[in-house]
């Protein structure tokens, strides 16, 4: 008798975590063990990243110093590893030298060291987690901090923290290649030694985490969070045990804005969109033209350096980190005619130095162009609407988060660490209109980010949406496989041959569930097998059944479904029913899995209606007189 049972669609609510595959052992039917995300090896990668943490925010200190150190030995001649800036100089017309020997220093180290150290290191870093495994080579840990050093050290427009985030990566990268991990774990690893260091560099533990998020780790899980945030946490103690407890940025105390200011700061981060937008264009511009110069690109650092000192001659505050240059700009102490100029001629500067492949840092050239830029929207609007109220200040620290905003679509990212470097509560709102509206026109006028367009033009495909796997969404009895059949053990081949060609399953069913007279699954068999020209007509299905197999229950979810599929190896995994004795209520196949994806592309469908509006049952082959009456008329 041919029995149908259509599967009751149940919600996901209260499941049980779905076990994973077990050992497969012949002869026996084998339960899936219970698959903890967060289980003893996550403790043991989390570890690793809180002494990753402990090291790259050693070497930010150190990485600090050393840049302080050629600093003055460059421009003042002097031994000390105190932060200076190169503003103060006296070195007249010599001084556009400096930056010229420092570029041709950082061109024989690609050229002779590893190549990888040109650049900001962050899209170099995404590269790697995209296309090699998360594997770094380990002279980059090494070369990277030293060449950006003498990069940033003789007067280079970048900040340090470009550079401390590649080295932490390139660490954590090694220590994975180093102890045999897994590619996600040494991505994890690598991801964590990263947020480290930028915590390490600006005391921004959650904006290191964000980061890590949204421009390296390309997933939201507590197996990756929980090492990387662990590790952040670690390179911010290392911060403010070595470089002191208070904001990076500190800025007199900004009152919460009217109604009319919100809308104005908002403004203002459109108008910063836009500027990110052009930025990121004119960088990649400058790259294209260093490349059609006849000269090796060993050379293109000292051409850009000598740009680099010509424009530092005039204007001396475009040299170095800047870091002192966003705490003025965000403390108001600029006069608008220097804004100007200090905008203009470092966006100048870094993209020149930037394009010609030296080694250094976009986030403080960024700051210091959108900090200044969003002052000069602030007082604008200031002078045209003096009612408003707007405050210069919290403009500018709107447009400094807006162009990073912008320039990399680290949303969350630019506007949790504009608070944590500054520390100004009220400033919130304001940031997250502001870097919300540049997020917006960037990506209507912008197809690849500063962070994306130099892999992207090598074929790096990088994700752009993250969402939740959508698998886990739906549980398996919803998307059992449609009109399955199942064999009782007893059918000879021939009846089962003759079943299978009048119920016309061949095409969609590879394998088949054998149940006992209680309706338990007791094996499966393969169509492979039933087919088998060589076996007699005679031969039971019992004689065929691979009694190694896994079940999951109609209540667990898809994704782990296809988890043990993939782990087994197996066409199908029988469903299995815990509230009517772990009986055989369907099959879950690969098709399963496309069903699925269909349904998540048709947006316009609501996926819970399909479910059930289809019918998707388990045919019960038993042996029963009456079937066979059937088969034969």
């Amino acid at each position: 008798m041919l029995k149908r049972r259509v599967s009751e669609s149940s919600t996901t609510e209260g499941l049980p975590i779905a076990p994973s595959m077990g050992e497969t052992i012949a002869g026996e039917r084998i339960h899936p063990k219970k698959d903890n995300i967060v289980n003893k090896r996550v403790f043991y990668i989390s570890m690793l990243a809180i002494g990753i943490g402990l090291v790259t925010g050693l070497v930010a200190e150190g990485l600090v110093g050393l840049i302080g150190l050629i600093t003055n030995i460059a421009f003042y001649g002097r031994i000390s590893t105190a932060f200076s800036s190169p503003a103060d100089n006296h070195l007249g017309w010599w001084v556009v030298l400096v930056p010229a020997v420092g570029g041709v220093i950082v061109g024989l180290m690609a050229r002779y060291g590893s190549k990888a150290i040109r650049g900001h290191g962050i899209p170099e870093a995404m590269e790697q987690v995209l296309e090699n495994g998360s594997r770094i080579p380990p002279a980059i840990t090494f070369l990277k901090p030293i060449s950006s050093a003498i990069a940033i050290g003789t007067g280079g427009p970048f900040g340090a923290e470009g550079p401390i985030i590649a080295t932490g990566g390139a660490f954590g990268s090694v220590i994975g290649q180093i102890l045999k991990t897994t590619a996600d774990e040494r991505k994890i690893l690598l991801t964590a030694g990263a947020a480290s260091g930028m915590a390490a560099i600006f005391g921004s533990p959650i904006a290191a985490v964000l980061l890590a998020i949204e421009l390296l780790l390309f997933e939201f899980s507590p197996r990756s969070i929980i090492p990387v945030a662990l590790a952040s946490a670690m390179g911010a103690a290392m911060h403010m045990a070595l470089m002191g407890t208070g904001a990076v940025f500190a800025m007199p105390n900004l009152a919460a804005p009217s109604s009319m200011a919100i809308a104005c700061y908002v403004f203002i981060g459109l108008i910063i969109g836009v500027l990110s937008v052009g930025a990121t264009k004119i960088v990649y511009l400058i790259e294209d033209w260093f490349e059609k110069i006849p000269v090796h690109w060993m050379w293109w650092p000292a051409l850009g350096g000598l740009a680099v000192g010509f424009i530092g001659y005039f204007y001396p505050h475009t040299m170095g980190v800047g870091y002192d240059n966003i705490r003025n700009i965000l403390a108001g102490s600029f006069s608008m005619q220097l804004l100007v100029s200090l905008c203009v001629f470092k966006f100048i500067s870094w993209s020149i130095a930037l394009g010609s492949g030296t080694s250094g840092g976009t986030l403080a050239p960024l700051f210091t162009i959108g900090g200044g830029a969003g002052a000069l929207a602030g007082a604008g609007i200031l002078l045209l609407f003096p009612q408003i109220g707007l405050d210069v200040r919290m403009a500018a620290l709107v447009g400094m988060a807006a162009i990073f905003s912008g320039a990399s679509r680290a949303l969350l990212t630019s506007i949790v660490f504009a608070f944590e470097a500054t520390m100004q509560p009220n400033a919130l709102l304001p940031l997250l209109g502001g870097c919300t509206a540049a997020y917006f026109v960037s990506f209507f006028l912008m197809e690849n980010t500063i962070m994306t367009e130099k892999i992207a033009r090598r074929g790096v495909k990088v994700p752009t949406v993250y969402t939740s796997n959508f698998l886990e969404r739906l549980n398996v009895g919803k998307m059992m496989l449609q009109n399955s059949i199942a064999l009782s053990n007893n059918y000879t081949l021939a009846e089962v041959r003759e079943i299978i060609r009048a119920e016309r399953v061949e095409e969609t069913q590879s394998a088949f569930p054998v149940v006992d007279e209680d309706e338990k699954p007791i094996g499966i068999v393969t169509l492979q097998d039933i087919k088998n020209s060589a076996l007699s007509s005679e031969t039971t299905i019992n004689e065929l059944i691979q009694h190694a197999f896994v079940t999951i229950s109609e209540h667990s979810l898809l994704n782990e479904a296809v988890s043990m599929m993939a782990k087994s190896k197996a066409d199908i995994i029988p469903v299995i029913s815990d509230e009517s004795g772990h009986k055989l209520v369907g099959i879950i196949s690969h098709k399963s899995v496309v069903d699925a994806y269909s349904l998540q592309m048709n947006e316009t469908e609501d996926i819970e209606q399909s479910i059930n509006l289809r019918n998707r049952g388990l045919k019960i082959l038993s042996k029963s007189l009456n079937y066979r009456k059937k088969i034969k008329s």
